[in-house]
Order: C-alpha cells, then sequence, then structure tokens
C-alpha cells in the first residue's frame, strides 16, 4: 500500500505540474488499462474534474467493448472529450511491415489533432517496463515540429526537476505513469475500484495483456478471470505484455521507428 501511495503522489504531482507549466494540454485516451488509472489520478490531482480536454485518436479498428466503455465512461467521468479519426493507410510509410504501418495511422491521427488544437502538451499513458524503447523515455520529453522523437538528445531529469519548455513550434510528451509497472497498474486498479473492459479476463482460456486495434491484438493463454487472480499470474509469467501485438513481432527496429516518427 505504501508503495501505491508513492506511485499514485509522484504521478498526480507530474500531473499538476504540467497543468501549472503549459499552456495547453489534453490527456490522450487508448481506453486500455494504463490510459484509465491516468484519467483516475487526474481526476484525484484536480479534485474530482479533469480540467483539460480528454483525446482519442481513433483507427476505428478497436474492439466493441473498448467503444462502449469508452461512450459510458467519457459520461459518467464527465469527461471534456474529443474523438479525432485517423487517416487512410495509404498516408501512412509503406516502408513500414504491415502491422507497423497500420499503427502508424494514429501517429499521423495525433499529428493532425495536434495541428487543428493547438496543444503544447500531451499527457500520455506509457511506463518504461512495457517495452525497451520506452524505456528511454523522459517525464517530460520534448517533440520536434513534425513530432519527431530524438532519443539521443534528452534532457536530465534529476530531483524532479523537469524541463516544461517546449521547443518552439513543437510540444511536450508527459508521462505521469513511466514508473509504473504492470503489476503496479493492477494493484491500484483493485484499490481504487477502478473500471476496467472484460477483455483483460480470462474468456475460454484466454484474455488480452494490451489493448490496440482487432486486427493487430491477440490475446494470450490465460486463466485469470479477476484482477486478484491477474496480480498472482504477472508473479509467474515469462509472457511479455505486448507479446499480443503484432507489430512487436516484426522487424526489429519497427516499434523504434514508430516510437521516433512520434508513435506512442
Amino acid at each position: 500500500m505504501e508503495r501505491l501511495d508513492e506511485l499514485e503522489a509522484q504521478s498526480i504531482f507530474i500531473l499538476r505540474e504540467a497543468f501549472a507549466r503549459l499552456n495547453k494540454i489534453a490527456l490522450l485516451w487508448s481506453l486500455g488499462k494504463d490510459s484509465n488509472v491516468m484519467i483516475w489520478l487526474a481526476r484525484k490531482a484536480f479534485f474530482g474534474r479533469v480540467p483539460f480536454p480528454v483525446m482519442h485518436v481513433d483507427t476505428g479498428k478497436k474492439f466493441p467493448e473498448m467503444y462502449a466503455f469508452r461512450d459510458r465512461y467519457a459520461k459518467e467521468w464527465n469527461l471534456d472529450f474529443i474523438a479525432e479519426e485517423c487517416p487512410p493507410i495509404d498516408a501512412v510509410d509503406p516502408s513500414l511491415p504491415p502491422a507497423a504501418r497500420s499503427a502508424a495511422r494514429k501517429t499521423e491521427g495525433l499529428k493532425l489533432a495536434l495541428a487543428k488544437h493547438g496543444f503544447d502538451g500531451l499527457i500520455a499513458g506509457i511506463r518504461r517496463d512495457e517495452e525497451p524503447t520506452r524505456a528511454k523515455e523522459r517525464v517530460f520529453s520534448p517533440r520536434g515540429a513534425e513530432g519527431i522523437w530524438d532519443v539521443r538528445d534528452q534532457p536530465p531529469e534529476f530531483w524532479n526537476h523537469f524541463n516544461a519548455s517546449p521547443p518552439p513550434g513543437a510540444h511536450l510528451r508527459i508521462h505521469p505513469i513511466l514508473h509504473w509497472t504492470e503489476a503496479d497498474i493492477w494493484a491500484y486498479t483493485r484499490r481504487e475500484s477502478i473500471p476496467i473492459i472484460s477483455l483483460y479476463l480470462s474468456r475460454n482460456g484466454q484474455r488480452y495483456r494490451s489493448l490496440g486495434d482487432m486486427d493487430i491484438t491477440s490475446p494470450v493463454a490465460s486463466d485469470a478471470s479477476s484482477i486478484d487472480e491477474i496480480i498472482a499470474e504477472l508473479d509467474s509469467t515469462k509472457v511479455p505484455e505486448r507479446s499480443g501485438r503484432a507489430m512487436d513481432h516484426e522487424s526489429e527496429d519497427a516499434f523504434e521507428r514508430l516510437r521516433t516518427a512520434g508513435y506512442l
């Protein structure tokens, strides 16, 4: 419980810093477990109401359960909700492998949304333990004018001193749960009774560890049909969290190319 309290306090501090120091921010809502925890933390940080827009960059290919969850909780949580569509596959780099190319539609959709709304900060629910490229991220991460992420040129972040000044014409990505783990997310979800999408729970010996588009996301073998069982499973499994994401099994550099170009 003490660890969860410390994680929560640090994330709330980051959210308040972003709100205080940037001009126009939005929280990116992927509808999954991590971004649902982020919304919950934002509501705690600002006394029950998220004071900035919550944006879903929509590929149109999410699971029906995800859209039903979005429509219900956007209302119940009184969110200033924005849905922005992604461009067609033809607008995406044809040299990418098929699944990565499909996922890259979100990058192009995000660029269009940034140009439309003029945000100088985007709050995103990534974690360092998810994937090696994400382990290189900063809490306040500058992006270039085209959303480009320069992994070799990132500001130091010592003693919670963050660089909250985006480059001219660019924006910052803010990562309030970067220091959390998958087990932390589930432990906090259990403690706070945060609603979840049923796809995370086992059905016929399978469940989803990570949720994305229907055509490039697969379930993993699991009998965990409750949050308690998920947490127990994570103590022993060696299966990676993103093992059901098709793009993570394509060419070695596909995901890093996506991230460098601005993917979440």
